[in-house]
């Protein structure tokens, strides 16, 4: 999962970084490496408030030549598992009593700081009628 951004230059020479498809991410690097490690991290951290806000998170836009965020793994299937929930209208509660999981151990599910086990992850979407499936690609 990859999420474009914009860099834009600044006039103190740094760059401005922002993400078309979530408005709320906004950061600065002291150069384009500098700045995509830094909107990584926005970019995470802006997912992380929605999924605690409850609020949607949109799919990523096609990246049209513009640089791009790619989500680690982990991260990418935690998201589909709360999209599926959402979609589906299950509650935390309601998916921890169909896992047979107590609460605080559903909430690491969809916590992107919390290293989970991709089992658990695909065990909780088989729930919801969904599987997860790994796709290997050549890098750029």
């Amino acid at each position: 999962m990859t999420y474009p951004i914009v860099l834009t230059p600044d006039d103190n020479g740094s760059l401005l970084v922002t993400c078309p498809d979530l408005p709320e991410v906004t950061s600065f690097g002291a150069d384009e490496t500098d700045a995509l490690r830094h909107a990584a991290d926005a970019v995470e951290e802006a997912l992380a408030a929605r999924m605690a806000h409850r609020e949607p998170i949109p799919d990523p836009s096609p990246a049209h030549g513009l640089p791009v965020v790619e989500l680690p793994p982990l991260t990418a299937a935690k998201i589909a598992l709360y999209k599926a929930a959402r979609e589906r209208g299950i509650s935390k509660a309601a998916l921890g009593r169909s896992l047979d999981l107590h609460g605080p151990q559903v909430d690491r599910l969809f916590n992107l700081r919390h290293s989970s086990k991709i089992e658990q992850i695909d065990r909780a979407l088989r729930v919801m009628g969904k599987r997860l499936e790994i796709v290997v690609h050549d890098a750029a």
